[in-house]
């Protein structure tokens, strides 16, 4: 051994000594020897872990024993699967270590899995065992090589040489079997496509399912199974189908319950009750329709020679093909009402054939046909069966496109008032005008469309009409002024809608400020005015001009209703120029709005001495016009 080898095994002795005496000094001195050997040397693992004997760290970890359970289900990843489901035997055990149960170091051949089998719960596991499998041996279903957790849960893993259906019934045996015993089934036969019925519960599984091995295989149609009952010398041999249901129950194959009257939609009534089903179905029932006229049967009884058509029961009854039955005209698409209940057969039937006969009213009544064709031919929109001339509630004139609202329903209207010419109803015309022209006062100027303003109820009132759509929406106090303050004639159009029409006598203006009175004035009040003039002209009042009248300024009347009035000073202040226009008209360069006396100081030139004294612009220094030379 090295030096260097030696020094350290001796540190490492003294501190397994000192650890041992630590140890001792814990435990007491009776389990030292036990304690420091289990430490030094615990013994050999299984034949199993024997590959990572010389790893610790693959099972333990250092001071943290909890954490071996980690490792261990990191090896075996099944069990770890089944504790985090909460599945398996293991998932439904109550959490604790896996040492509990399972501890090494006991040596190659040692079992470090001791499976108690008297008291093993099975119930524990996903495969509880109940009847028959509580009284087999493990080893019946668990195979040595095996882990106990790959045991086959299915039972045909088990059972099949007991199926005898050689898996024609698929693998799920519990569907049927049972855990107590096998030959013992439990199978519903109503879940299946044929519910057992009457004598079919009591019948046995092997009378229909002839096949042990395929069950699916046995007949599902009566046919099937009572073939031979049809063939025989009572049955039909074929000729009504293979659908027996449509007679025969369950309960009993005899006698038939098929009710002809019920199930089909020929009632047998009078003699046809008693006749024999092959009288009439000769041929196959599934194949050939039996048909369901009388001729086809009775043709050779019809001494009509089928003029009167195949509806024989029209006339005949079943009772008797001789006895003649009151015919129901009602029954008909043509039932008979009014005078036509007393009308003669021949007077409508021409011919034998009766369908022949006309259905519509037109067919009989052309001649009665006042209107000539014009209103169409379906003369009971108006007309009645009692009496041609009658027509009181028969038509509804409101399914037209003129429906009779207010006056037009009145009884006093007649039909006659609308309508001058019986033979065109339809070319009646819909407007107002048309019928009204003469009680239009304002002479066809509003137009024929009377409905804008007019009603149906009187001619007079007219709480339709809107004057918002017009080009004068009634503002302020317009709205309460009567229609004939601003409308002299019933020539509503004629009208001005402009405010001098109406207010030239307000206007204490005299039209010098035009005749757009509502720049200044509203519909409010005539007199209250919110004329800026400021923002709505280029001259700003200032000075003295707010004070003015307006007619101080705008003297003369407008032209054409444009006012246009000169902005220069001397247009109204010629008399107070003392300079006779020498100094040109623009007055504001030297006076101010507030007083024509103040003169803007620091203009240029000098003008008298002391305090006072005034200058004049530069651009002033020309010669002295005389008086009246501006023009």
């Amino acid at each position: 051994m090295k030096p260097w080898a030696a020094s350290t095994a001796l540190r490492a002795g003294r501190w397994l000594l000192v650890a041992a005496l630590g140890m001792m000094a814990a435990w007491g001195s009776s389990a030292w020897a036990q304690t420091i050997e289990s430490v030094l040397r615990p013994g050999d693992v299984i034949q199993g872990h024997a590959k990572w004997e010389e790893d610790c760290k693959s099972c333990h970890v250092k001071f943290d024993r909890a954490a071996q359970d980690r490792l261990c289900m990191d090896c075996h990843k099944d069990i770890g699967q089944d504790v985090r489901a909460k599945a398996g035997y293991h998932g439904r055990l109550k959490p604790q270590n896996c040492r509990s149960c399972h501890t090494d170091h006991k040596g190659r051949g040692a079992r470090i899995v001791e499976l108690d089998k008297k008291q093993f719960d099975h119930n524990q596991t996903d495969f509880a065992l109940r009847g028959g499998h509580q009284k087999p041996d493990c080893e019946k279903c668990h195979e040595p090589a095996k882990k106990y957790s790959q045991a086959a849960q299915d039972c045909n893993a088990c059972h099949r040489k007991d199926d005898v259906h050689k898996g024609s019934l698929g693998p799920k045996c519990a569907d049927c079997h049972t855990d107590n015993n096998w030959k013992e089934a439990k199978f519903d036969h109503s879940k299946t496509r044929f519910a057992l019925e009457g004598k079919h519960v009591d019948t046995k599984c092997g009378d229909c399912h002839k096949n042990k091995a395929d069950y699916k295989d046995a007949a599902r149609t009566c046919v099937g199974c009572h073939r031979k009952d049809d063939d025989g010398n009572k049955g039909h041999k074929g000729q009504f189908g293979e659908k027996c249901e449509s007679c025969h129950n369950a309960k009993a194959w005899k006698p038939s319950t098929f009710n002809h009257d019920v199930d089909t939609k020929y009632v047998l009534r009078g003699k046809h009750r008693n006749t024999k089903c092959t009288d009439c179905h000769s041929g196959n029932l599934y194949k050939v329709k039996t048909p369901q006229d009388c001729n086809s049967c009775h043709e050779k009884d019809d001494k009509h020679k089928g003029s009167l058509g195949k509806e024989c029961g029209a006339c005949h009854t079943e009772r008797d093909w001789k006895e003649k039955g009151k015919f129901d005209h009602d029954k008909t698409s043509f039932p008979l009402l009014g005078k036509h209940i007393t009308t003669k057969c021949d007077a409508c039937h021409k011919s034998k054939d009766y369908k022949e006969a006309p259905k519509d009213c037109y067919g009989c009544h052309k001649k009665d046909d006042k209107h000539e064709g014009t209103l169409g031919e379906k003369c009971e929109s108006c007309h009645g069966e009692k009496d041609w001339k009658t027509t009181t509630g028969r038509f509804d004139h409101d399914k037209t496109k003129f429906a009779l609202r207010g006056g037009h329903a009145a009884e006093k209207v007649r039909c006659s008032d609308c309508h001058k010419d019986v033979k065109s109803y339809r070319k009646t015309p819909m407007e107002c005008n048309a019928c009204h022209k003469k009680d239009d006062k304002h002479e066809g100027q509003q137009g024929q469309d009377c409905a804008k303003c007019h009603v149906d109820k009187d001619w007079k009132t007219t709480p339709r009409f809107d004057h918002g759509l017009t080009r004068f929406p009634l503002l302020g106090k317009h709205f309460k002024v009567e229609c004939k303050d601003c409308h002299k004639s019933l020539r509503y159009k004629d009208a001005k809608i402009d405010c001098l029409a109406c207010h030239e006598k307000d206007d204490k203006h005299k039209t010098r400020l035009g005749t757009a009175c509502e720049q200044c004035h509203n519909a409010r009040s005539w007199k209250a005015w919110d004329y800026d003039h400021d923002k709505r002209t280029k001259y700003v009042l200032d000075g003295k001009h707010k004070g003015l009248a307006c007619e101080a300024c705008h003297t003369r009347p407008a032209e054409k209703g444009k006012v246009v009035t000169s902005t220069q000073c001397v247009a109204c202040h010629s008399k107070n120029d003392v300079h006779d226009g020498s100094y040109g008209r623009q007055c504001q360069q030297c006076h101010v709005t507030d007083s024509w006396r103040t003169i803007r100081s620091g203009m240029g030139r000098k003008v008298g001495a002391g305090p006072g004294t005034s200058t004049i612009p530069r651009s002033m220094w020309t010669p002295r016009i005389p008086a009246g030379a501006w023009s």
